[in-house]
């Protein structure tokens, strides 16, 4: 069953370059994105056993991270096909072709059990992302494609040395592969574990988009076109997400998180705090986005700083604001296209002109920022109560005052956009509100608020076993 779930995005994306209409295109991204999610539903009922010597695998971590990837993917798979199909007289073929491709590599990296294995499953997400966030080939795409090329391949370059200094202190052990290296745990090079961790930490923080390593985030957020943001940053981030859930499971086993602990701790509440303050008077609604990302990875990253419940509340987070984060930036997609601009001063009365695409800003506004009774409330609650817990009195308070600066920031802009009367000339009056364009973000909002109202017991269950990893 591994080698279907992988096989099928990989032959879907062949497939989509040889076909010539752009309706076969859609309907086989949809098809397989289908597929792709019926065959990890069956993973929770029928786990997979390991296969190629163990290199290929799901764990409790991997199955979370791929279900969440598989479950977005789907919703954008659906939207793409109205999006692009607003583009008169695009072809779909490398962009269908390159969200397989991308849903392969992002598949790969939650079955990878290998360490060496999954550093090369993480970079071919970089190579696959590219040619998605300069899809509509203007100077300021391709700018932004190379930023985003240039600094992911260092982030990716630090994580390889990082892999090779691991290697280095499993001499011993003579094995990458997680369970080996986990179940030897002791016989691990104290020295060279730190400085693996340290380069893991910065090649994989580049990929995640933590502070000071985000450079490459508000350029290619603000210039990727709507479905490829959310799955940046709903699908992506959650792949970088799972290295520091790796790093986290080796420095447990070999008794340093008291080593990695305070760098999680430092590296969460900057990315908070830097985001929070870059947030107040962004003028393009897609930056903007790109740097609630930050804060969002800077809280995943805290959450396993403090442990405990805020493991916890770190992996419900992930589940939670890869779903918020998927609805709103499918719908600055459908403000994209309606409005043809991503600046907040040109985009007025969306309420008013468009009033699914408005009510589902305002519920995205709502999930995005953790409002009850959206799941991300919950989720950050933990995290804040694993602080106090923990008697980290005075990370717990400027925590609260980030998030303050972000709830102002997000709201004072969001409800900019949507009172008021649309400017004339500021949209086309003879633009109605597409249904496969709306039904999505319907799908995701409606997935945020069951969150917060219903944890269903299969995913309790997997939350509490996967914090048993790390000893929560």
């Amino acid at each position: 069953m591994i080698f279907l779930v992988l096989g099928l995005p990989l032959a879907g994306g062949g497939l989509e370059l040889i076909l010539s209409k752009n309706g076969l295109r859609n309907a086989v991204l949809f098809f397989v994105a289908l597929a792709h999610l019926i065959c990890v539903a069956s993973f929770w009922l029928s786990p997979p056993q390991a296969v190629v010597n163990d290199f290929l695998g799901l764990d409790s971590f991997g199955l979370l991270i791929l279900s969440i990837v598989s479950v977005l993917f789907f919703a954008v798979s659906f939207y793409a096909a109205g999006y692009v199909g607003n583009e008169k007289g695009r072809s779909n073929r490398v962009f269908t072709a390159c969200l397989l491709f991308l849903l392969f590599s992002m598949t790969l990296v939650s079955v990878s059990q290998h360490l060496g294995f999954f550093w090369v499953a993480v970079a071919s997400t970089t190579l696959m992302s590219a040619p998605l966030i300069n899809f509509h080939h203007r100077p300021q795409t391709l700018e932004a494609t190379w930023k985003f090329l240039v600094i992911g391949s260092v982030g990716i370059a630090l994580a390889l040395l990082g892999t090779f200094f691991l290697a280095i202190s499993a001499l011993q052990i003579k094995s990458l592969v997680l369970s080996d290296v986990l179940a030897q745990a002791a016989l691990l090079s104290t020295p060279w574990l730190k400085v693996a961790v340290i380069f893991l930490v910065v090649g994989y923080g580049t990929k995640m988009g933590l502070v000071p390593m985000h450079g490459w985030k508000p350029d290619a957020y603000g210039e990727a076109p709507g479905p490829v943001g959310a799955l940046l940053a709903g699908g992506v981030t959650n792949c970088a997400f799972l290295a520091f859930l790796r790093i986290s499971q080796i420095c447990d086993a070999a008794n340093q998180t008291e080593f990695l602990r305070p760098i999680l701790l430092a590296l969460g509440i900057v990315s908070i705090a830097f985001a929070s303050f870059f947030m107040l008077g962004q003028m393009d609604f897609n930056r903007l986005l790109a740097y609630s990302s930050i804060e969002h990875m800077g809280i995943l990253i805290l959450g396993i700083g403090l442990g405990g419940s805020g493991l916890y509340g770190s992996l419900f987070h992930a589940v939670n604001n890869a779903f918020s984060k998927g609805l709103i930036f499918l719908l600055s997609g459908n403000l994209y296209q309606k409005y043809h601009s991503k600046c907040i001063t040109d985009i007025h009365g969306v309420v008013k002109a468009f009033p699914f695409t408005g009510g589902l800003l305002m519920v995205a506004l709502l999930a995005v920022t953790g409002i009850p009774p959206f799941g991300t409330f919950f989720s950050e609650f933990m995290i804040l109560t694993a602080a106090l817990t923990s008697r980290h009195y005075g990370l717990a308070f400027f925590y609260l005052l980030f998030l303050s600066i972000v709830f102002i920031a997000m709201t004072s802009t969001v409800l900019k956009m949507a009172r008021g009367l649309p400017e004339d000339g500021g949209v086309s009056r003879t633009q109605k509100e597409s249904w496969i364009t709306t039904i999505s973000p319907l799908f995701l909002a409606g997935v945020a608020l069951l969150l917060g109202l219903y944890v269903p017991s299969f995913l309790d269950q997997a939350l509490r076993k996967s914090s048993a990893l790390l000893g929560s």
